[in-house]
């Protein structure tokens, strides 16, 4: 064997836990809105792994969402492309999904794209909340109006701020 020889058998590599499915899964886009992860937006539900099968349940933002096919395709592609040999995508409809379950990094995320997060909580039971004002992602104003109940999907509201004059998406609380 000469100094220029290289050993090319290959070691099995473990085979891919729950924990790497879930990491993988956590990490993929929401194809709306790119800079969220399907985490951030609290919509990745659950991922189980079984006998290299890989399992996850995600959660719509809208039963009606157009993203869910495309969001079910790209977990297929990430956790095939991690070594899974069978990824399956359930969608759950209940509980509905709600603002309640995006995380603090997402919404921080969401400013920084220039749109404004959901406040408040929407699961809170008692007197009828009222409508607040919805701060301005770009200018921090609360001068703001809302130009249409629909923005540039069903989640979100079209705004105007009156101080900065930009349209902004404000995601509603739901």
């Amino acid at each position: 064997m000469s100094d220029r020889t290289v050993d090319t058998t290959r070691t099995a590599s473990p085979a891919p836990t729950e924990q790497d499915a879930r990491r993988i899964a956590a990490a993929v886009c929401d194809p709306e809105v790119p800079v969220l992860t399907i985490e951030d937006l609290g919509i990745l539900r659950d991922v189980r792994v079984r006998d290299g099968r890989v399992a996850v349940a995600i959660t719509p933002t809208y039963s009606g969402c157009p993203a869910v096919d495309a969001i079910r395709d790209d977990l297929g592609l990430a956790l095939t492309a991690a070594g899974f040999d069978e990824v399956t995508v359930d969608v759950v409809l209940a509980p509905a999904w709600t603002t309640d379950w995006m995380s603090e990094e997402g919404k921080r995320k969401l400013v920084a794209f220039g749109i404004a997060p959901p406040t408040g909580r929407a699961a809170v039971s008692g007197p009828v909340r009222l409508r607040l004002a919805v701060r301005c992602p770009r200018c921090g104003s609360l001068d703001t109006r809302e130009v249409s109940r629909f923005g540039s999907t069903a989640c979100k509201a079209l705004f105007e701020c009156r101080a900065c004059l930009e349209p902004f998406d404000h995601f509603k609380v739901h």
